[in-house]
């Protein structure tokens, strides 16, 4: 999700105090452990992704093994956590994913998320910041971040990625790591958008696919203004719409779904069937 947007307000002490484009690049440092909470999660995830799907991975080379960095998702499915914490564990590398708030409220599975050092989004409320902060000091502590950039479930009717939200490009541009993109394509055959019940058999084509990371110089060393994030952001999901294009083996379109311009956005975009 969107590692948040705007100044701290909230009261809450930001990360641990460094130089704008400073990381620590060493992965030990504060990152998190295989603890008993992630061990659990990660025997859940591992089975299931196995189960559900016929996994294909490429790009893992483009991965950071050590040191902070990002790593920005394109998002067609509540399944496709799944397949992307999968293939990083197996880089190797432990995910803290920035999900929705809501998810870390629910019994048990809320606890064991938390504790597995995944960061909620507290979005529309006083707590808003909270998760950009956490994102930042897990960066410098050398921790891989994944962030959805579109801060939600696609709405293109063709599932590519939409219009970016800023939280990523702040969090690489304030700590100075890499963002890399990761293109995924095949969840919202195991779980439509917006659906309940995944489909179980036969198990789906599922390809996982990392490129080259983004390159921001341009933007670097530069005030934090709204040109600069927006410029960023825009070469963050220029490249991870190439990624899923070279995936998908289609091209995207010249301009992205925007959802101010079309709405709120709902799961009617998807009446008329999803991409296979």
């Amino acid at each position: 999700m969107d590692a948040g947007e705007g100044a701290r307000q909230d009261g809450h002490p930001g990360p641990a105090a460094a130089p704008r484009g400073t990381v620590v690049e060493e992965v030990g440092v504060g990152a998190p452990s295989r603890s008993v909470a992630f061990r659990i999660a990660e025997g859940i995830v591992r089975p299931l992704v196995r189960l559900l799907t016929r996994h294909e991975w490429r790009g893992q080379e483009h991965v950071p093994r050590a040191g902070g960095c990002v790593v920005v998702v394109n998002h067609t499915s509540h399944a496709d956590p799944f397949v992307v914490a999968h293939f990083l564990i197996n880089v190797p590398r432990l995910p803290r994913f920035l999900g929705k708030e809501e998810v870390f409220r629910i019994p048990v599975a809320g606890r064991i998320l938390r504790s597995a050092g995944q960061i909620p989004v507290y979005r529309e409320t006083v707590d808003a910041s909270r998760s950009y902060s956490e994102a930042v000091a897990a960066v410098r502590a050398g921790e891989c971040v994944v962030i959805y950039p579109e801060g939600t479930l696609t709405r293109d009717p063709d599932l590519w990625p939409m219009r970016g939200k800023t939280g990523a490009a702040r969090v690489a541009l304030e700590t100075g790591c890499p963002v890399v993109p990761l293109a995924q394509w095949g969840s919202h055959r195991v779980l439509s958008p917006y659906g309940r019940a995944p489909r179980l058999v036969p198990p789906q084509h599922v390809v996982v696919a990392a490129g080259p990371p983004v390159d921001l110089t341009s933007y670097s060393g530069r005030p934090l203004d709204a040109g600069v994030l927006a410029g960023a952001t825009d070469a963050i999901m220029d490249a991870l719409s190439r990624v899923v294009a070279e995936i998908r083996g289609a091209q995207p379109p010249t301009t992205r779904w925007d959802p101010r311009e079309h709405g709120q956005g709902t799961t009617g975009n998807f009446r008329k069937g999803t991409p296979r």
